[in-house]
This record gives C-alpha cells, structure tokens and sequence, in this order.
C-alpha cells in the first residue's frame, strides 16, 4: 500500500516500516482472545501518533487472524428523523438545539426496502433501521416490525437503532426476524454526563444488557472527537468488553452546525487510527466497524486505511444526517486490497 499523509499538521507519512518490537507481544495475545494487560494497555495509551502506522498494522494483523480477508459491509436508513427528546451535544437531530438535520415521520415501508436493496446490490449484508428519539409510539414500532419482515425477506441481516426497547418489544423484534440491536453508549461513563443530561448512564447500559439477555446480537460503540480524554475511551473499550457486545462501531465527530460540538475540531487522521487500534486490541475477536465520520478523518489519500487499521467492517452508503459516498466505491476498493465483502 503506497504511503499516505496524515490529516493535520504532523506533516509525516504514515510509512511502511515493520511492526515494531514492543507490539508483538500485544498481537500474540490478542490472536490468544485476551485484551492486553495493564502493561499493553498503556503502551496502547501511550503510543505516539506519529508512529501511528506501526500501530494500525499491528491491529491489522490481529483482525486477520480472527476475520481472515473478510469485511462486512453494513447499511442504516434514516428512517425516522429529527425532534429528538434527548440532549446529545453531538447530534443535530437533538431538539434542544437548531441543527439542521430534516424532520419527518417513519418513512412509508416503499422508501426503506428501496434503500435496503441498493446497499444489499452494493455488498452490504446487513441494514439497519434507525429511528430518531429515545422510544417509539406502538404505532411506530408497529411500522418498525414491518420493516424488519421485509428487510429480512430480502436476504440482509435485520437490524434496528430504535432507541430503547423494553423486553417484551425486544422479544417482538426478535421474533420478526431481527437479528441485531444496535445501542450506542457514546462514550465512557465518566465523561458520559458532559455530552448528555436528559438520561443516565446506566440506562443505557441496561439497554444493552436485556437485548442481550433476550438472545439478540447488540451493536454498541461510540462517538470520538468529543473532548475525550484516552482514559475515556479506554473507558468505554472496558465496558463494551465486558458486556459481551458482539459490534462496536467507531463514530468520528462531525461537526454538526447549531450543536454545543459545532466548533470542535475533525481527528487527525493518526489520532482516528489509534483509536481503532485500542478497540481492535480491547476486544480482538469482536466485529470492530468504521462507521460515522470517517470521510473526515480519511482524507482522499487515506481512505484505504479504513481497511488496514483493525477494523472487520465498514459502515457504507449514507449516515444519519449526511451523505456518504456512493457505496460502489468501497465495494471497488476492498476488491483492489484483496477484501472480500462478507
């Protein structure tokens, strides 16, 4: 892979120098399923962003070794946007602020079997109906249900971003032929209280752990460019680890127009692959995904990084709020670095 430069003012190139020795022991036991120990841990906190390369191939080859030249490629649909209750100072979807993110209600079943199908011709194997706010009408849910059906009837993986379910509606979605439920807890307890007051913590952490229980596969990762410190994240990894989550997609801030998070600034790219690495090397035998944000922190002469860093999947087509690229393209790059959608 040619070499390519980092976002930012580091100026470096991301190189293509051999792993580096102090990493190795770190890949030999992640290749074993075990997360580094204290030791590993703050090496990986520690690494400086300009040996940034070094790191990612070392996350690269512990992804190989559990997901051989795989990627899954994985779809959402914004299905139900805008007016939501909760106050996520990332999110321009918030009703607490004046993003300017589109409003509407569930979209008619017509519009999201279309999306599905374009990102299933596209390689995608799993799509994702998201709604906006923190829990659905009956009549909402009802719709969701139907959705769920069709999708599954196209030969994708059934997933949802509803908010969250109580158990009796996480067992209905199941029994729909839902496969995932997705949950993000956005960042690490500690830091969680200064991007969102409107609910706590643990509500989320409940959240995932009855979907789990209920027998579903859970999706939960988090936002980074939020102000974080490394501890947080840390933070975070430890926590999804424990839980048992099966996903964890990595979000990079966009900076979204009228929210408290407008005038941060975009990750570098070096600090984006860092990042990637922690996760890959906290839970190496987890799907680790790329998903929100990554057009931001993987420029045009670093896009193929979001197949060499650890990452098993990657998030395609459009995101919540935004436009993404088209999805023919990840499609063509994975082909041309020997990745096999699957």
């Amino acid at each position: 892979m040619e070499a390519m430069r980092m976002n930012g003012n580091t100026g470096k190139s991301l190189g293509r120098d051999a792993l580096p020795e102090e990493l190795k022991p770190l890949v030999e036991r992640a290749c074993q399923g075990l997360s580094p120990d204290r030791s590993g841990l703050e090496t990986l906190l520690g690494w400086p962003e300009e040996r940034a390369a070094g790191l990612a191939r070392a996350a690269e080859q512990v992804r190989a070794h559990w997901f051989g030249d795989a990627v899954s490629f994985c779809g959402i649909l914004n299905a139900k946007s805008g007016s939501c209750s909760e106050d996520c100072a990332f999110c321009a979807q918030s009703a607490h602020y004046a993003g300017q993110a589109p409003e509407y209600g569930f979209l008619p079943l017509g519009e999201i079997v279309r999306a599905a199908q374009a990102l299933r011709d596209a390689g995608a194997s799993r799509f994702a109906v998201v709604t906006s706010g923190k829990r659905l009408s009956d009549a909402d849910f009802e719709h969701l249900l139907q959705a769920v059906r069709t999708v599954a009837d196209l030969g994708l993986h059934a997933d949802c971003s509803p908010g969250i379910l109580d158990r009796d509606r996480l067992e209905a979605f199941r029994r729909a032929g839902g496969c995932t439920y997705h949950h993000n807890l956005e960042t690490g307890r500690t830091f969680f209280p200064r991007i969102c007051s409107t609910h706590a913590y643990d509500e989320d952490v409940r959240a995932v752990r009855d979907a789990l229980k209920a027998g579903l596969e859970v999706c939960s990762g988090g936002i980074f460019g939020l102000g974080e410190s490394w501890e947080d994240r840390l933070e975070l990894a430890l926590e999804l680890r424990d839980l048992g989550v099966s996903s964890v997609p990595v979000n990079f801030l966009h900076p979204m127009p009228g929210t408290p998070m407008a005038d941060r600034p975009v990750l570098s790219c070096a600090e984006a692959l860092k990042i990637l690495a922690l996760f890959r090397f906290v839970l190496p035998d987890r799907h680790v995904r790329i998903c929100g944000g990554r057009h931001d922190v993987f420029g045009p002469e670093e896009r193929e990084w979001a197949y060499a860093a650890g990452a098993s999947g990657i998030m395609v087509g459009d995101y919540l709020t935004l436009r993404g690229r088209d999805a023919g393209e990840d499609r063509e790059l994975a082909r041309r670095l020997e990745r096999r959608p699957g």
